[in-house]
């Protein structure tokens, strides 16, 4: 069953690859729904447009604010093999905001790293594939090998760090708050893509 499974999830990569978008390309589609007070997605409310527009913002400050450390860049560049960082995600989402920068910062060091993206709500039928803890979650970056479709990893949607303060805020007192969640970010300021950097090269085939 298993087999099966991922046979569909390959067969459906390989359908869905033809229609992502570059991050330059998701970058200036979110800018301009920001100005147009819109965001990625079927459902639209203002709550989803002020996120849009807030992650627009933080883009930006991430882009030019990641930086690869010396010891991640030799290990990047040693990547031989050429892979895809495919990325389902939606503008409005407040954990893309700092985490696509820092994989499109891996993929400008190495040309056999191209980085890709789709939107969640358009390819429903990919991301059920790639649930995390049965949950649609994004972003979820799926890292794979262009000359077999073979998936080698898969990442999201939060770095580590983040990942246990959201379980434990959970844990102790439910649902996320909106507090909680400006800490959160003000945690992902603090962290400059460190941990999330960390976690992804710990999934790519370093060798």
């Amino acid at each position: 069953m298993e087999t099966v499974m991922y046979k569909i999830a390959q067969e459906l990569i390989q359908e869905s690859l033809p229609r992502a978008i570059s991050y330059k390309e998701y970058r200036a589609k979110v800018s301009e729904l920001a100005a147009e007070g819109k965001s990625t997605g079927p459902k639209q409310t203002e709550a989803l447009a002020n996120y849009t527009v807030l992650n627009d913002k933080r883009m930006k400050r991430f882009d030019k604010t990641v930086k690869i450390d010396e010891e991640s860049t030799t290990k990047i560049l040693e990547i031989g093999k050429e892979i895809t960082f495919l990325v389902l995600t939606e503008s409005w989402c407040g954990d893309a905001a700092p985490t696509l920068p820092v994989m499109n910062k891996i993929s400008e060091l190495n040309p056999n790293i191209s980085l890709k993206i789709l939107l969640r709500d358009e390819n429903l039928e990919l991301m059920n594939h790639f649930l995390t803890h049965g949950t649609l979650s994004i972003p979820k970056l799926i890292i794979i090998e262009n000359a077999t479709g073979n998936v080698l990893g898969d990442w999201g949607p939060r770095p580590s760090t983040a990942t246990e303060m959201v379980q434990e805020f959970k844990e102790t007192f439910g649902a996320l708050t909106s507090e909680f969640k400006q800490d959160l970010q003000m945690w992902y300021n603090k962290d400059k893509g460190v941990t999330t950097l960390k976690d992804i090269l710990a999934n790519l085939p370093l060798k």
